[in-house]
């Protein structure tokens, strides 16, 4: 589509989310950067936390972790432009050694992945040996290359299910640990890496689940409080909760899922309202794409690192072939094997 185009599609898409004093702009770098990813026979993947110009006109591919995981390692082009954060763009270059990886912000971290560090992990299996080791995709290469399988928040209980083992280190996510001990119905504690529990009575009690203290510093954000204000104020609201949420927010919702779970939800739900607990430029282009659903707009909790990801960056970031996602093949390797696990089961 050229810029008129695609100024007439973001009209029609993005205008009860976008102000119109930015659409001719955003188009305008839309058609920019498509032009150049032909020209540069790249790829683009967009994790649904990208703001909603850039979410619904930029990438190729469009999805949650474990999708655009799944997209990265079928791809035949030669450039991968990954609009997510560090840990995304790095699960890319582990699928694709022989490709280029962009991202277009120098940093772009996450509170997550910075918890927990590869000397963490061999220091946890020292004091639990032989157990396996779960860890969330929201790590870095060189804490997958550590453990045994990675899992997204969509297939966690699967994940730690297929292993058939009594006892499971789940990490870096503390509440998500939490939610999958919940579902798949074990007892988890929390120790600190002296050997201690979090919790002495934990020491003199069976447990099959080792978590560790790692939060989102999005989701930790929301409260049963939040949950109980929306419901006094809108009676029939439908509230979704991302898993990243406390167990004690997500048995107040309606639904827990994946990012795409909470799409998909959405997409099929006749509520007449609706709320989502989970980051907002996410609730935006759910908006976007569903019109003829009220989504309540309550979220003002943006991940400052997914913010970092811009379509200024992105049309920067092919022009300059910028910043290249770098792996250590040593690393790699080894985050390679937790990472096709987690494929593997889907």
């Amino acid at each position: 589509m050229n810029v008129e185009e695609i100024y007439k599609a973001m009209q029609e898409k993005l205008r009860n989310v976008v102000p119109e004093a930015e659409l001719r702009y955003k188009a305008e770098l839309a058609a920019e950067i498509n032009r150049l990813k032909e020209e540069k026979n790249a790829v683009i993947l967009g994790h649904n936390y990208m703001e909603p110009a850039l979410y619904h006109f930029v990438p190729d591919i469009r999805g949650d972790s474990l999708e655009l995981a799944r997209k990265a390692a079928q791809t035949d082009k030669d450039v991968i432009v990954f609009c997510g954060v560090r840990f995304m763009a790095e699960t890319a270059k582990i699928l694709n050694p022989q490709k280029t990886v962009l991202l277009p912000a120098q940093k772009a971290g996450c509170s997550l992945a910075e918890s927990i560090t590869a000397e963490d992990v061999r220091r946890l299996r020292q004091m639990y040996p032989g157990v396996p080791v779960v860890t969330y995709i929201n790590t870095y290469a060189d804490v997958k290359a550590e453990c045994d399988i990675c899992c997204t928040s969509g297939n966690a209980a699967a994940v730690v299910e297929s292993l058939h083992s009594d006892t499971v280190i789940f990490i870096p996510d503390e509440y998500l640990a939490r939610n999958v001990a919940l579902e798949t119905g074990k007892h988890i504690i929390f120790p600190d890496l002296k050997g201690r529990s979090d919790n002495a009575a934990d020491t003199d009690v069976d447990f099959q689940m080792i978590g560790w203290r790692g939060r989102c510093e999005v989701h930790e954000q929301f409260t049963v409080e939040d949950i109980n204000t929306v419901r006094q104020q809108f009676p029939d609201v439908v509230i979704l909760a991302h898993p990243e949420c406390s167990p004690e927010v997500t048995r107040a919702a309606d639904f827990s899922g994946s990012t795409s779970a909470m799409i998909k939800y959405v997409e099929q739900t006749t509520a007449p309202h609706y709320l989502l607990l989970t980051e907002c430029a996410m609730g935006d282009n759910i908006a976007a794409a569903n019109p003829d659903k009220e989504m309540l707009r309550l979220c003002s909790v943006r991940c400052p690192h997914m913010n970092e990801i811009t379509m200024e960056d992105t049309l920067n970031a092919l022009k300059h072939n910028r910043y290249v996602i770098e792996v250590p093949e040593d690393i790699r390797v080894r985050a390679l094997r937790s990472v096709q696990r987690m494929l593997e089961i889907g």
